[in-house]
């Protein structure tokens, strides 16, 4: 398959679904590898199309966000209340959209997580474990930021309620 009608492919699966799609599944369609596939997608990305990658698969970012409220939070613990975290948040209705961190060198590194629910925050935290891959919160000794993301203040509010309590939001 011509790599434009692949990326035409991508464009039109992410559109039409509201599951992130992982590289490998895009990889089994198209019967091409998923470094292929990644590159795919950073074409894509450079011609400006709202794709982004998640811990779970890519997304189109239909900004269909308009209803919803956002809110940045600062939090701290170590890497063992990582799931607790998740799930405090998640368990108000709230998507926990990126984790921020503020790096001596390179400044602000973001990463999307898009975790909604425990299934996603459980894939997290098992792909985290999995790869031996480090959380960002790591290179700050446990201080982050989230971008948290729901229908209403009052969910993000008792989340942040929820996290205090907890001891994890500063």
């Amino acid at each position: 398959m011509p790599s434009a009608k692949r990326q035409q492919l991508i464009i039109q699966k992410l559109k039409e679904s509201v599951q992130p799609i992982s590289g490998s599944d895009f990889a089994k369609l198209t019967n091409v590898s998923r470094q292929v596939i990644v590159q795919d997608v950073s074409i894509l990305k450079a011609k400006n199309e709202p794709i982004i990658a998640t811990s779970q698969g890519y997304l189109y970012l239909n900004e269909q966000t308009d209803n919803k409220k956002q809110q940045v939070i600062a939090c701290k613990h170590d890497a063992s209340q990582t799931q607790e975290e998740l799930y405090l948040i998640v368990d108000h209705g709230v998507t926990i959209k990126d984790v921020i961190v503020e790096h001596a060198v390179y400044g602000d590194i973001t990463a999307s997580i898009r975790v909604s629910n425990r299934k996603e925050a459980d894939q997290f935290v098992k792909k985290i474990k999995a790869t031996e891959a480090s959380y960002l919160s790591a290179l700050t000794n446990g201080v982050h930021l989230h971008t948290l993301e729901a229908d209403s203040l009052v969910k993000i509010e008792a989340a942040c309620r929820d996290l205090k309590k907890a001891g994890i939001l500063i």
